[in-house]
């Protein structure tokens, strides 16, 4: 069974940056792709960025520029480099890993409020 663990939301102003980690362990497949996705209350579920196993990068329109996913040392794992912060990319982050069969686990999600 796939087990995620994210960290690195938090509180910061706006034009801050926050980075975000997850890592994967337990999948008997591998990586078709992960990335993080944002909830806000009353509103749809967004995906926001997208680590493709092949190395691509998908990222929504709202964050392009500003937002980078990279793949972090250990193995299964990503980061989410947030800068120039907006009041708008308040929301519980979610980390979700994709296997080869593109069956979905998801994160716990972590906090990510940007205010002054």
């Amino acid at each position: 069974q796939v087990h995620l663990v994210e960290s690195g939301g938090g509180t910061v102003q706006p034009g801050g940056s926050l980075t975000l980690s997850c890592t994967a362990s337990g999948s008997t497949y591998p990586l078709n792709n992960m990335g993080w996705h944002r909830q806000v209350p009353g509103k749809e579920r967004e995906l926001l960025a997208v680590m493709q196993a092949t190395g691509g990068t998908y990222y929504h329109d709202a964050v392009k520029g500003r937002f980078t996913i990279a793949r972090a040392d250990a193995e299964n794992s990503v980061t989410l480099q947030m800068n120039s912060l907006k009041p708008e990319d308040t929301g519980v982050y979610l980390c979700y890993f994709a296997d080869q069969f593109l069956s979905i686990t998801w994160g716990q999600g972590t906090q990510v409020t940007v205010s002054s």
